[in-house]
């Protein structure tokens, strides 16, 4: 068996609500965004703050917690091709299999008005859930 190296911080990365620290004001029992989760409600989101508050992770949490599948995407790494791409399989597994998809986008405010349109449709007919992370 290889010997896989994971950074630390990704092993120690939560992986469900109870195991995130802070910001109990937004992921709290009673807020709106944590009954929107377990209600399986939620719709698209844009989470900013400052690099390490959690954006990412909670994006992460969100999609688990919601029995969905979800795409992780770097604004600065990817492009058209990649979106297109992920809304094809999203389209294809929500119509066959009655799976949700969310397209996690960091850095988002990098896209640009091509980039940035091209899953604006998707988006509005329900194809995809988008969760931007943005500093």
């Amino acid at each position: 068996m290889e010997n896989v190296r994971i950074p630390l911080a990704e092993k120690m990365r939560p992986r469900v609500f109870d195991e995130f620290v802070g910001q109990q004001h937004i992921v709290g029992k009673n807020t709106l965004l944590y009954r929107a989760i377990n209600y399986g409600v939620l719709g698209s989101c844009i989470f900013y703050g400052p690099p390490g508050t959690g954006k990412t992770t909670l994006a992460n949490i969100i999609a688990n917690s919601l029995k969905a599948n979800y795409v992780k995407l770097n604004a600065v790494t990817s492009g058209v091709s990649d979106a297109k791409s992920v809304i094809e399989k999203a389209r294809i597994d929500k119509a066959m299999l009655g799976i949700d998809t969310f397209l996690i986008l960091d850095e988002c405010h990098r896209w640009n008005k091509a980039q940035s349109d091209c899953v604006l449709e998707a988006i509005e007919d329900g194809s995809i859930f988008f969760i931007g992370t943005t500093t």
